[in-house]
């Protein structure tokens, strides 16, 4: 692993800070004194040991364009997440559905190894499928129901909705 410049451990250090400091904030839901207050050195203190782990991202994930992909992506997660919730409802109320669980793989096109663990983390969320490994750019799912075993179709049944945009965000 390269060793960071100052000024790349300076921005780490201000983009971790700020994070946490919008996580207090959240978290809180309050604007009192006081609270910003503690909430600016509790987050500072905490920067300050942990913003050499805080490499995912730099900056720019801060650029307009960015952040709506990362607003759009929780909004297409958030219906899928909907989606397959209710697939395996009606699974559960109605036995009588045929299942056909199996593992399937497909190979993605993301690069960057935040990218996939974002994207393995939204299949394990979303009922009906589980990420089970990743093996370089080739995922394994654990699929509720597989439709095909196709890494092409599968791949456009599980993960394409959330990879076109986690492209565009990573």
């Amino acid at each position: 692993m390269e060793s960071l410049t100052f000024s790349q451990k300076l921005t780490q250090f201000f983009l971790s800070w700020l994070v946490l400091f919008i996580a207090w904030l959240g978290f809180t839901s309050t604007l009192a004194i006081q609270e910003v207050i503690t909430g600016l050195l509790v987050s500072l203190l905490i920067a300050l040991f942990t913003s050499r782990f805080f490499v995912c991202c730099d900056v720019s994930i801060f650029a307009p364009a960015k952040l709506f992909y990362v607003f759009y992506y929780l909004f297409v997660f958030l219906i899928e997440l909907i989606k397959s919730n209710l697939d395996v409802a009606r699974r559960v109320i109605s036995p009588t559905l045929p299942i056909n669980p199996g593992i399937v793989k497909f190979k993605t096109n993301l690069t960057s190894e935040y990218g996939r663990m974002v994207l393995a983390n939204s299949i394990t969320l979303t009922p009906g499928t589980l990420s089970v490994d990743i093996i370089d750019d080739t995922f394994y799912i654990h699929w509720i129901d597989v439709k095909t075993l196709d890494p092409v179709e599968t791949h456009r049944e599980i993960a394409e909705k959330f990879e076109k945009i986690l492209l565009k965000i990573f």
